[in-house]
């Protein structure tokens, strides 16, 4: 959400994907691309929803902890939740901009308070690579995968990102789930082209929307294998 709070630059850092930007608002900060608004700290709500709605979806089946994968580290909100739930026992998170690992490592990273520290989190792994390439290269399989690398499947961050959304990407995606795995996505608004894909491959399909101040609702949609 943009405000009408003046902005201050905290750093400019040439990015893969282009020029990144973190800017501080009043209390807040946001993540600038090539001079396109990406996000802010200002809420979280949807983020955290769709770490822990996907969690708690998996069934209590005694195989153990929770094994999951966060795609996109941006502001922290999804990482921050995930190492919070005492039911995960292991978290990947993918990030394919090293200048955003960066504003979360260490003691005085600016965007470390919003992520909680959780990259030292000894359940954390951090991976820097683009998604779609860390998947098809790692066979792993996860027990939540959690895909907040772009503003929904129909407004994509890059272009190469729209191959996640397709049947391709969800064959990718299915693969990298254990039996019991739960696929979620974080839109920025409803995508029912993409609701109606996941429903024709997986058993069981939620849409949860969470309000916003302004504008249509963030989408949280889970898909479940079982």
């Amino acid at each position: 959400m943009r405000t009408g709070v003046e902005a201050d630059v905290v750093e400019r850092a040439a990015g893969v994907g282009g020029e990144l930007v973190l800017r501080r608002a009043g209390d807040h900060h946001e993540i600038i691309s090539n001079g396109v608004f990406l996000m802010d700290t200002r809420n979280g709500e949807s983020e955290r929803l769709l770490v822990s709605a996907a969690v708690q979806a998996v069934p209590d089946d005694g195989s153990g902890p929770v094994s999951v994968l966060v795609g996109g580290l941006g502001v922290g909100f999804s990482l921050a939740e995930a190492a919070r739930l005492d039911r995960v026992g292991a978290v990947t998170v993918v990030e394919r901009e090293p200048a955003v690992v960066g504003w979360h490592r260490g003691p005085d990273a600016p965007l470390r308070p919003f992520s909680g520290g959780a990259l030292d989190d000894p359940r954390t792994r951090v991976v820097t690579a683009d998604l779609v390439d860390h998947l098809a290269a790692d066979a792993s399989r996860h027990d939540v995968l959690c895909l907040d690398v772009d503003n929904g499947p129909d407004w994509t961050v890059t272009p190469g990102n729209a191959r996640l959304y397709g049947p391709d990407g969800l064959d990718l995606l299915t693969a990298r789930l254990t039996g019991r795995g739960v696929l979620a996505v974080w839109s920025a608004g409803a995508a029912p082209a993409f609701e109606e894909l996941l429903r024709s491959r997986f058993g069981r399909v939620e849409v949860l929307p969470v309000p916003v101040p302004r504008g249509e609702p963030d989408v949280v949609y889970l898909a479940h294998r079982t």
